[in-house]
């Protein structure tokens, strides 16, 4: 029996990829439970219609789970909590880098060369890795210092298994450091990050399989990180494929000829889609 989750965020209408993750993680959970989380920190971005539509579809598929779901939104003392005990332990700093200085330092030291891309874009060049967080403003972003962090749990790297896609899954120190870097754990304004809020979100509802689409692979190295910093429960990862378009790139929330709803108002019912997506 696994229990497993389903996590969109409100920021679009669920599409075909969604709906195959949906079906995969209901699927794993097997006897044991699926649940629903509404990843809502970016309220910028987030809109009650689109909430609204993911319960909506993802009943129109079949699926159910306890209520009442839970909502990120809810649990920003529980992501501070986690970002103090990080702080206590010295591996945060602040960050006032915007994107445009992080792209303008990684291109000054070596013109024409490419900078690396790690999960959540070009690795960062650590500008600001010589503040203090005694210097934090509200305009910052809270980074964790991935050198510090590693030498803090005396790792030669992190490693995690995954029952769907064949090993190695292992990144080197060296390799955390140069192709990951210091992750944004808090973003300015939300006060939490994607990294932080999964890896809590997990450890609080007793997730004991992680599914996720093959693209967020990189980013599970990060989340092993953190539940090793954090003391926290390590649950077992099920990469799954992506859903592409017929130019085999992978569906987005802009997506919206995809969108389930045009689906259904197209007259194709649940068992159509389920049956085009392999359940």
């Amino acid at each position: 029996m696994n229990r497993t989750r389903f996590a969109p965020s409100p920021t679009g209408p669920l599409h075909l990829g969604h709906a195959f993750a949906a079906l995969t993680a209901a699927k794993l959970a097997d006897s044991g439970q699926f649940l629903l989380r509404i990843e809502d920190i970016d309220q910028s971005r987030c809109r009650p219609e689109y909430e609204a539509m993911i319960f909506e579809d993802l009943h129109w598929l079949g699926l159910d789970w306890p209520l009442p779901a839970m909502r990120q939104s809810d649990r920003l003392p529980a992501y501070q909590s986690a970002l103090d005990r990080l702080t206590a332990l010295g591996l945060t700093y602040p960050c006032q880098c915007r994107r445009a200085d992080i792209r303008a330092a990684l291109a000054a030291p070596q013109e024409g060369v490419e900078p690396v891309i790690g999960p959540d874009g070009p690795v960062y060049p650590g500008t600001c890795r010589h503040r203090t967080m005694a210097a934090s403003g509200p305009e910052d972003a809270i980074r964790l210092n991935m050198a510090r962090a590693l030498d803090h749990l005396r790792a030669d790297g992190i490693a995690f298994e995954d029952e769907n896609i064949a090993p190695p899954h292992h990144l080197s120190a060296e390799q955390m450091i140069s192709g990951i870097g210091d992750v944004v754990l808090a973003r300015r304004g939300m006060g939490t990050s994607y990294h932080l809020s999964v890896v809590v979100d997990d450890a609080e509802q007793g997730i004991t399989l992680v599914t996720r689409g093959k693209d967020l692979l990189d980013s599970t190295y990060i989340h092993v990180l953190l539940q090793r910093l954090l003391d926290l429960p390590f649950p077992r990862y099920h990469h799954h494929r992506l859903i592409r378009d017929d130019q085999g790139k992978r569906l987005a929330k802009r997506d919206d000829a995809r969108a389930l709803r045009l689906y259904r108002e197209q007259g194709m019912s649940a068992a159509e889609i389920r049956q085009s997506l392999g359940f």
